[in-house]
């Protein structure tokens, strides 16, 4: 383990070589299968995967890769991929609908409104897992509700309320907000679409966590070669595990090495893989912090039972390291696309950026080197307009 002042990171020695039966369900054909309905809404479109060619040979490694999901649904983040699919496998299941060949208009069919009537989805959001659940249940004619933690922007506040949610901001921490979801939801018969799994509550954050995995399809159907490092960004870990599964499925026998970034106060992969047993650990409290959607205390257990098998190591980052990322996505490297990255999106390429420059000798630890292809998924925009200016134009969360 290594202390840094923005960093803390742990390599994972609780690493395993079997899967478990988790795994199956990250398949190539389930995923694949999964991709298949999202595609069957007309708003989809494949979001850009970017070379950063000139920023790679600055930082030493062979390739950088960056996935742009600000563009994911017109939404500006990518988990609208987890609520679509999960609520129409609820649909579906719910009506003993074959999912196969299944298609979007066909949950809008007026046979399927009369057997089920107006259903209300409740969630518990950071933000954009909010919108793109309260964006699916509307295009499927229902009702949401959204609760947001203490302290969350107003911003993406207004934004869930304008898919037709009925939202609020609790007194609460998110993990918190998660639980009163489950409360109202067990008292009025709303159904919980929430990327954290708990006893008695497992099918519906697998299916989210699936409908994330095809973001990994989306990449290797344009990555001319596997990727030899992934980082990726981690909350309750449910896309960092949905994502570290698909790609150790896809190549079991030589699999890339996963680095898990946090944010320092919501670290509780970082936590928990310095126990000596891997036992999950809980970060509460406040959790302040400008990585929004990584600001979530308590693991979801399947992604933890994912990543605390295959993960190679994980980081707990300081604000600075994501306000780094923002500034070098939006002012790239000359002949390397611009990319507008939010502070839980650009994390990961700050940590690159700051390894490779500042800690070398850790980025040698993590393996990376002038024949590393690393990929990045910057996992949402600017949806914090004025935070994303604050640290983009007036420098906020610099480096000192």
């Amino acid at each position: 383990m290594q202390h840094q002042t923005y960093i803390q990171w742990t390599k994972n020695h609780h690493q395993k070589e079997e899967r478990g039966p988790i795994y199956s369900h990250f398949q190539q054909n389930v995923i694949e299968e999964v991709l298949k309905f999202q595609q069957s809404h007309i708003a989809y479109t494949k979001t850009p995967l970017h070379s950063l060619q000139q920023l790679a040979k600055k930082l030493h490694v062979e390739t950088i890769h960056v996935k742009d999901e600000s563009r994911r649904f017109g939404l500006n983040a990518f988990k609208v991929l987890g609520g679509i699919y999960a609520i129409a496998k609820y649909i579906a299941d719910t009506l003993a609908i074959p999912f196969a060949n299944l298609t979007f208009d066909d949950l809008k069919s007026e046979e399927v409104k009369k057997k089920l009537g107006k259903l209300t989805f409740i969630t518990a959001t950071d933000g954009n897992h909010g919108r793109g659940v309260a964006w699916a249940a509307r295009e499927l004619g229902h009702q949401s509700i959204v609760f947001m933690p203490k302290g969350s922007a107003q911003q993406r506040l207004e934004a869930i309320r304008s898919e037709g949610a009925d939202a609020h901001i609790l007194e609460l921490n998110y993990d918190d907000c998660v639980r009163e979801c489950a409360t109202l939801a067990e008292e009025n018969g709303y159904i919980v679409i929430q990327d954290t799994a708990w006893e008695g509550y497992e099918h519906i954050p697998l299916w989210i966590m699936q409908g994330y995995a095809t973001i990994g399809l989306e990449i290797t159907e344009e990555l001319p070669t596997p990727p030899t490092h992934i980082f990726l960004q981690a909350g309750v870990g449910s896309f960092a595990g949905a994502i570290t599964a698909f790609f150790h499925q896809l190549y079991p026998e030589n699999p890339p090495k996963i680095i898990i970034v946090e944010a320092d106060k919501a670290d509780c992969y970082y936590q928990s893989f310095l126990t000596k047993d891997a036992s999950v650990q809980f970060v509460t409290g406040d959790m302040a912090t400008i990585m929004a959607g990584l600001a979530c205390g308590e693991p979801n257990k399947d992604a933890y039972r994912i990543l605390s098998d295959s993960a190679f190591a994980t980081f707990s980052c300081d604000d600075a390291i994501a306000a780094l990322g923002m500034r070098i996505y939006g002012n790239p490297c000359n002949g390397d696309p611009a990319i507008i990255s939010g502070e839980s999106g650009a994390v990961t390429l700050g940590l690159l950026y700051y390894l490779q420059k500042l800690q070398p000798e850790i980025g040698k630890e993590l393996g990376l080197d002038g024949q590393s292809r690393v990929l990045l998924i910057s996992t949402e925009g600017d949806t914090d307009l004025e935070q994303y200016e604050k640290v983009t134009w007036l420098g906020h969360f610099s480096l000192k």
